[in-house]
C-alpha cells in the first residue's frame, strides 16, 4: 500500500507524466493506493477541479485514523516547530496518517522530507 500527497494527486489528474505521477498511475493499476482523508479534503475544495476528478477522488479508500492520531500529529508538529523547521497542519496530519499506517507518501512537496528526517515518515 502507498499514499499519495495533494501536489502528487493534483499532478497526476493534470495528465503530468513525471516520476510521481507515474507512481500514482501504478498504484492505481495495482490497487495498491490509499489516501489521507485530509488529501480528499484538499482536493474537493480545489474551485478549479475537473468534475471527473471529483468523482474518482472520492473513489480512493481512505486511511482510518487511528486511536491517538491527533495527539500524535501534535507530538510530530511539536518536533519540527522546536527545529524551526515548517510544518503546516495539513501537511503534518497527511504525514501522521502514513506513519500511523507504516505506508510510503508519493509527494512532490518538499516540506515532507522535515517528516520523514525526524518523524518516521517513508517518502516514494
Amino acid at each position: 500500500m502507498i499514499a499519495a500527497d495533494t501536489s502528487s494527486l493534483s499532478a497526476f489528474f493534470a495528465g503530468e507524466e513525471d516520476t510521481d505521477a507515474r507512481l500514482i498511475q501504478i498504484a492505481l493499476t495495482a490497487r495498491d493506493i490509499a489516501l489521507p482523508p485530509v488529501v480528499v479534503s484538499e482536493m474537493l475544495s480545489d474551485p478549479f477541479a475537473q468534475k471527473e476528478m471529483l468523482q474518482t477522488v472520492t473513489e480512493f479508500p481512505l486511511l482510518p485514523i487511528l486511536d491517538g492520531y491527533w495527539e500524535r500529529a501534535g507530538q510530530s508538529r511539536r518536533i519540527l516547530k522546536t527545529k524551526n523547521l515548517k510544518a503546516k497542519i495539513a501537511d503534518t496530519l497527511i504525514a501522521q496518517s502514513c506513519i500511523d499506517h507504516d505506508i510510503a507518501l508519493i509527494t512532490r512537496d518538499s516540506d515532507f522530507r522535515h517528516f520523514a528526517e525526524h518523524c518516521g515518515l517513508k517518502l516514494a
